[in-house]
């Protein structure tokens, strides 16, 4: 079934990506998701949005935030303007700004409604700064990591038909050629 397959490559994805080893990586406590339900069924983002592939990517990605001890961030389509849906107590310990909005299929899309539903306490928040990120299907979720955002090569580098880009955060080398980095 395709959604099973969904979930377990989005488990390998997020697992990969958590043990990407490269010098300087920010240890990962936040985690921004964006993903087109309509791209991994292998239609065009925003056309054709399957509620049940949303909800294996969300429910991976919760699955494995509560694994290895992260918390969740779930970007929301372009008619929320990529806000974003989290739990209340992670947005409140980050003091981020909520905002008063619940995501649907056709306006936040299947993936940020299945994370919504499948929470304790959800919010919505504007931003965030993440220290990594996974992007399925190309809806952009750089906006919401934090500076300096480093590729990661995944094997996994569709989940469905969806593309995966993949990204960790490091801190900002500053100084030049006469600092000496920690």
């Amino acid at each position: 079934m395709l959604t099973d397959e969904v979930y377990t490559q989005t488990c390998k994805a997020i697992e990969e990506l958590l043990n990407a080893e490269r010098t300087g990586l920010r240890p990962v406590k936040l985690m921004v998701i964006g993903g087109s339900s309509s791209e991994i069924a292998g239609g065009v983002i925003g056309h054709n949005s399957t509620y049940e592939l949303g909800e294996a990517v969300s429910r991976a990605a919760l699955d494995m935030a509560k694994k290895h001890g992260f918390d969740a961030a779930f970007q929301c389509c372009e008619h929320l303007n990529r806000a974003l849906i989290m739990e209340r107590a992670a947005a409140e310990a980050r003091g981020y700004e909520t905002v008063c909005v619940v995501p649907q299929p056709k306006a936040g899309g299947a993936l940020a409604t299945s994370a919504w539903r499948a929470m304790t306490d959800p919010v919505a928040v504007l931003a965030v700064s993440a220290d990594a990120g996974l992007d399925v299907g190309q809806t952009l979720i750089g906006m919401h990591l934090r500076r300096v955002a480093v590729p990661v090569r995944l094997s996994v580098d569709r989940i469905g038909e969806a593309r995966v880009t993949a990204a960790r955060t490091r801190p900002m080398l500053v100084g030049g050629e006469r600092a000496r980095y920690a």
